[in-house]
């Protein structure tokens, strides 16, 4: 499944179709008139729909997703799972983005095709799924998915004695030979270009004959945060997840129960419209964000407060960060140094914001975005030098030396590389700095189809009802 149907919503968003199906036209990024004063809602969590969506298929009994997010991305982790055996149907709820989702687990067959787009979920969590199958199954993707890493998903299930077809590269596409089963044990990964490689086993592991003990053998292992997001998933399903030591994970063979699970909104998807209240000024208001969260999107309030925002919580659950003047009323942000090793999908918003702060700044942690949708740092030097910023990249992140504000930064066209978050980065930018064209804002359906709408209601240029947002 490619992109063209979510490129098609996003043009029927803008009210400008292109004549290229798959690719809208480019984007002006609405600017800011007057201070925000907006409350919003937002979609489920990318991150926690599709891991319930996976557990939902291994569990023992059918699953409620309540308030699951629809976009590229769980879509194509639905389809892989119905390809599998599963049946996921639509029932009313009670969101405003979509209805719910019904997952009734079925037996694990193969001989199917999977298509993963640009989904690091899918492409790393179905394979060990795909194992436990009786048949052959073929997993693609996008032509960018094919450079991202993927050898240690395969090395891991060779090592689990499962039988992966790659012609030697590491990298998609391949085909697992599944025989209904995967015997389990302990095996040793290195998990450094990304904790999906982890999480990915960890899903499956209670359904291997023997469970599973999990080593991580590498110097570093980025955003531990999934990793709990999805021990969290485990325990609330009775699959019970110790790690008896730093880098290593127990899995104990067992069911998986299904229940029903309300998810949480995007925390990682606020981002930028929380962070747009610094830079036009004024407050954005996030409807009910969790109290208690594994979603790594809960760093947000506390790195705006690093750049002089103020938040506070609302009875009603809701969060709220005020900007000020913001920099675009002569506002300034403070220079800052931040590690985001923890958080490293936060970074493109956060270096939007570093590149219009008042001195030198250092954003580092981030070295493994080099194998994300695109490679985030050499996109976001890009992107941003065309603007005018002078960034550089560092072994293990990015610097960004001070212009002097809005007035050292100047419109241009913005790519956005295949990559959701680079798309929403320069909408941020755009919101203070005139003329920042998007070359394809329907990336932003990859985790968001609705963006562009909820973009321009926060901007005050589109309509502020029937969006989840009120101005």
């Amino acid at each position: 499944m490619g992109l063209s149907r979510y490129s098609d919503r996003a043009a029927d968003i803008l009210g400008d179709r292109s004549t290229e199906p798959s690719r809208p036209s480019g984007w002006t990024a609405p600017t800011a008139t007057a201070h925000l004063d907006i409350r919003m809602s937002l979609p489920g969590s990318k991150s926690l729909t599709n891991r319930e969506l996976v557990l939902a298929a291994l569990a023992d009994s059918p699953s409620l997703l309540q308030r699951p997010l629809r976009s590229r991305d769980t879509d194509l982790m639905a389809d892989a799972l119905r390809a599998l055996g599963a049946r996921i149907e639509e029932v009313p709820g009670d969101g405003q983005f979509g209805p719910d989702w019904l997952v009734t687990p079925g037996e694990l067959l193969g001989s199917t095709t999977i298509e993963a787009g640009l989904a690091g979920t899918v492409m790393r969590f179905v394979p060990p799924v795909a194992a436990l199958a009786l048949g052959p199954v073929s997993i693609d993707g996008d032509e960018a998915a094919r450079r991202r890493p993927m050898r240690t998903t395969v090395d891991s299930l060779r090592a689990l004695g499962v039988d992966v077809a790659d012609d030697g590269t590491g990298r998609l596409p391949f085909t697992i030979h599944g025989t209904g089963h995967v015997a389990g044990g302990e095996i040793t990964i290195d998990a450094s270009a990304s904790s999906q490689f982890v999480s990915g086993l960890l899903l499956a592991a209670a359904r291997f004959d023997s469970g599973l003990t999990l080593r991580h053998s590498g110097e570093r292992l980025p955003s531990t945060p999934h990793i709990d997001m999805t021990i969290a998933a485990l325990a609330a399903r009775g699959v019970a997840v110790t790690q008896p030591e730093v880098g290593v994970w127990v899995v104990p063979a067992g069911a998986v129960s299904g229940r029903t699970v309300a998810i949480e909104p995007d925390l990682s998807n606020a981002a930028p419209f929380l962070a747009a209240a610094l830079l036009a000024g004024g407050t954005v208001t996030i409807a009910d964000w969790p109290t208690h969260t594994t979603q790594v999107g809960d760093l947000v309030p506390e790195l705006l407060g690093r750049f002089g925002a103020t938040v506070t919580r609302g009875e009603d659950g809701a969060l709220t960060v005020d900007g000020g003047a913001g920099i675009r009323n002569e506002g300034t942000l403070p220079a800052v140094d931040l590690d985001l090793s923890e958080a490293g999908e936060l970074a493109p918003t956060f270096v939007a914001l570093a590149a219009l702060a008042d001195g030198p700044s250092s954003i580092t942690g981030i070295g493994h975005l080099r194998g994300h949708e695109t490679d985030r740092l050499a996109a976001l030097v890009t992107d941003l030098t065309v603007l005018g910023a002078r960034i550089t990249e560092l072994p293990d992140g990015l610097a960004i030396e001070s212009v002097g504000g809005v007035a050292g930064l100047h419109g241009g066209t913005w790519q956005s590389f295949d990559d959701h978050r680079m798309a929403t980065t320069g909408a941020l930018l755009g919101l203070v700095v005139d003329g920042v064209e998007i070359d394809d804002i329907g990336t932003t359906a990859k985790t968001l189809p609705e963006f562009p709408e909820l973009w321009s209601a926060l901007a005050g240029s589109g309509p502020g009802t029937g969006s989840g947002a009120t101005a």
